[in-house]
């Protein structure tokens, strides 16, 4: 009788365990998958990752971003100084940046890039410097007769270091309104002429220009992917007060690649 019960009690111990078994799987199964769902060390949102220039922001899953973007090339439609025929600008907004991506159609970034701005004057315009005023003025090529000079151009060129702070807006899937304040160091301007007289080409070029060395922009995007249209606002005078004529409001218009 003894052996009996031993028997019995033995048994009943072996169905608790069977029945243990399918709970205690489902447990492993649901501890692994919790494990595979969360990030590894390596994934750390806090830390940024390198997104490349021509990637769409709402295709990134982090937060933190370094960018490299914005190239823009674009005209000037509406200067303030009449003796300018044409202007043309090109640059890159984000040589690096910083992006913040909320994840839900928003952007904001701040940078560092490059932007060049030339200024073409009209016919038979020609910028010199007034040595005795260390100014730029405007005068006329070194000919009475004006068929005598061939393949005339007098441009005024700026170089910039440009910082700009933008905020980004989806609309819908892969269209983006973009709009930007930019702070821009001028740090370097310079003076190409060039024309043919007598068949005989003369090329000058003089920098050491009296340019107001901080300005601001604005700058509005539209963009759809990798590409878009921008305008650009100028408000500030390009030389100091006395130092050359008053180039101020200027409006480009452009493209965009990569913003």
């Amino acid at each position: 009788m003894k052996k009996i019960t031993l028997f019995f009690v033995a048994m009943l111990a072996m169905a608790q365990m069977n029945a243990a078994t399918p709970e205690t799987a489902a447990n492993a199964v649901a501890d692994n998958a919790e494990a595979a769902a969360a990030p590894a060390a390596g994934d750390d949102d806090t830390e940024p990752a390198y997104q490349h220039p021509f990637k769409n922001n709402d295709e990134s899953t982090k937060h933190w971003t370094i960018v490299t973007n914005g190239f823009y090339v674009g005209l000037g439609v509406k200067h303030s100084w009449d003796a300018i025929n044409n202007s043309f600008e090109v640059g890159l907004l984000n040589a690096v940046g910083v992006n913040y991506n909320s994840l839900h159609g928003q952007n904001i970034s701040l940078g560092a890039g490059i932007h060049h701005r030339s200024y073409s004057m009209k016919r038979p315009g020609m910028l010199v410097r007034d040595d005795v005023a260390n100014a730029v003025v405007l005068s006329t090529y070194p000919s009475i007769d004006a068929d005598k000079i061939k393949n005339r151009s007098s441009n005024l060129n700026m170089w910039s270091v440009q910082f700009p702070l933008m905020f980004s807006q989806r609309i819908v899937k892969k269209l983006d309104i973009t709009v930007a304040g930019i702070l821009d160091w001028n740090f370097l301007a310079r003076v190409d002429n060039h024309y043919e007289m007598n068949k005989v080409v003369h090329d000058t070029k003089f920098k050491g220009l009296k340019q107001n060395q901080v300005n601001f922009d604005f700058m509005g995007a539209l963009s759809y992917g990798s590409f878009g249209v921008y305008c650009r606002y100028s408000p500030s005078k390009f030389f100091k007060d006395g130092y050359g004529p008053e180039i101020k409001n200027t409006w480009s218009l452009g493209i965009t690649l990569g913003l």
